[in-house]
């Protein structure tokens, strides 16, 4: 038997790593240990270097796992890096070198998330994303109650415009070496699942999961789907 692994969780743009609570539960259920990283939301370069620095910390065999724009962190994040033993994409990007969150999340049709977004400068140059409030229910988390929707678009974690449109640099996506697991919501209005199914087939997904009507946010309304996924690829890195 292989050494228990560490479940790491990289929360994407307008979320937070709290957004992983549902998950980290059914995670300790099954006796499996878990961190959810405060991804910066600033480049995909800084932010995977964060979460490099977050898994050498830990010292043991992990389990990445990223959601929506967390998924080409963890793409760069795991490329040659020995320590990570299998991937999950949950609602996430899986990007060929090059490829950013802007061009994927437009290869098909069906997002609706620039018609929700509000855009200011910041001091460090070139602006930053939230989800307007008033949108944020129906463009994030449409089968979550509405009290649990303001609550997320309180505390959600805006991202730059750079990570946005940033292109993978990583030579060899980690998907390309490292097995990998996908979940998916049917009703995904930031990611459209046409491109989440791409991805999923392109990156020889070990196990998809599409859920009937769940939204991009699947992590907090479907938290049993996404910690079975994630369970699936425990199990494989445990042997």
């Amino acid at each position: 038997m292989s050494e228990q692994p560490v479940v790491v969780l990289v929360h994407g743009a307008f979320a937070e790593s709290a957004s992983w609570s549902r998950v980290i539960q059914r995670l300790h259920s099954n006796r499996l240990t878990a961190v959810a990283v405060a991804n910066p939301l600033r480049s995909v370069e800084g932010d995977a270097a964060y979460v490099r620095d977050v898994i050498a910390g830990i010292g043991r065999p992990v389990v990445l796992v990223g959601h929506s724009y967390g998924g080409i962190v963890i793409s760069q994040a795991a490329a040659g890096n020995q320590a990570v033993r299998a991937l999950v994409y949950v609602a996430a990007f899986a990007p060929e070198p090059g490829e950013s969150a802007l061009l994927l999340s437009g290869k098909f049709e069906g997002s609706s998330l620039g018609e929700a977004l509000v855009a200011y400068p910041v001091a460090s140059g070139g602006n930053e994303f939230r989800i307007a409030d008033d949108k944020f229910h129906h463009q994030f988390c449409a089968d979550l109650d509405a009290d649990e929707a303001a609550l997320m678009a309180a505390t959600q974690r805006p991202v730059t415009e750079k990570a946005l449109t940033d292109g993978l640099t990583a030579s060899a996506p980690g998907w390309r070496t490292t097995p990998s697991w996908f979940v998916h919501g049917e009703r995904d209005l930031n990611i459209p699942a046409a491109a989440l199914r791409f991805m999923a087939e392109r990156a020889g997904s070990r196990g998809t999961r599409e859920v009937a009507g769940a939204s991009h946010a699947i992590a907090a309304s479907q938290p049993d789907a996404v910690a079975a996924a994630i369970l699936d690829a425990a199990g494989h890195v445990r042997g």
